[in-house]
């Protein structure tokens, strides 16, 4: 197994654990917990901000003086209410039914309140095109307030490819150092992704292969994903590192090889048959 892949354990109520020891990095911790009916959990972290995306149930939260409801009846028919918790604010979570939810922290000082945030206050693109054409919710990224957590929901269809052009956040050619994981899911379940870390100028080149509820981390180097023809691809991305406040928009470094296809998506573009007897 590799180590940059990590696998849900489904008799755990915290499925996955990804930690700065764990992983070998500095800043990035990243979660799925998943209770049932009725059960709480509760965390608190005094150095550290945190945010929790509900995946799927419904569930009472609260976080520091407020309280909500926050539902979500899949990844794949709506958008989160994400929970965002300051360093040394309690958030506790109270399921209705059963709640699977992802939780993440990074270091912070506590420049920003706690609060609930809505989908309406997040923005929504499509990106790329042809084979790599994709819809990405900033859930948590600029210009929604955070210290050093960016989040990113991003939507595939089968068949296609995300980070394309590849890029890097790994101070490659100048590029910000961030920490990354990509939490999977795909409708339906029984698909898989493929995900490819690899650096240019050292012997550093892995594919994962992700099924539905795996989480790759991306440790450094240029990285890409594509979503096998059966299933369609979600992935929530957590990172951090160390870019702060509004430095968050900071761009990654894209690989130079393969930036002309921003300026036709269509070029080159084969018709079949391409050769005839």
């Amino acid at each position: 197994m590799n180590p940059h892949l990590i696998r849900a354990d489904p008799n755990q109520t915290v499925r996955m654990a990804v930690t700065p020891d764990s992983a070998g990095w500095r800043y990035l911790s990243f979660a799925v917990v998943d209770l049932g009916s009725g059960e709480h959990h509760r965390h608190r972290l005094d150095d550290q901000e945190t945010a929790l995306v509900p995946l799927r149930g419904s569930a009472t939260v609260r976080v520091g003086d407020l309280e909500q409801t926050v539902s979500r009846s899949d990844v794949f028919e709506e958008m989160p209410t994400v929970v965002y918790a300051p360093p040394g604010a309690t958030i506790e979570v109270t399921a209705g039914d059963r709640f699977e939810f992802a939780i993440g922290s990074a270091p912070a000082e506590g420049r920003y309140p706690a609060r609930f945030i809505e989908p309406a206050s997040m923005k929504s693109e499509l990106r790329g095109g042809g084979a790599a054409r994709r819809q990405v919710n900033h859930i948590l990224a600029p210009p929604i307030d955070a210290e050093r957590l960016i989040l990113y929901e991003v939507y595939v269809p089968r068949g296609s490819w995300s980070g394309w052009p590849p890029h890097c956040h790994d101070g490659f050619d100048g590029s910000p150092y961030l920490e990354e994981t990509y939490y999977f899911r795909l409708d339906p379940a029984e698909g898989f992704a493929m995900h490819r870390n690899w650096r240019v100028d050292e012997d550093f080149d892995e594919v994962l292969t992700a099924g539905d509820g795996d989480c790759a981390l991306v440790t450094k180097g240029f990285h890409s994903t594509a979503a096998a023809p059966g299933s369609h691809m979600f992935f929530l991305n957590f990172l951090a590192g160390e870019l702060v406040d509004g430095e968050r928009v900071t761009p990654p470094c894209f690989h130079q090889d393969y930036t002309w296809i921003e300026d036709d998506w269509d070029a080159f573009a084969w018709e079949l048959p391409k050769v005839r007897p």
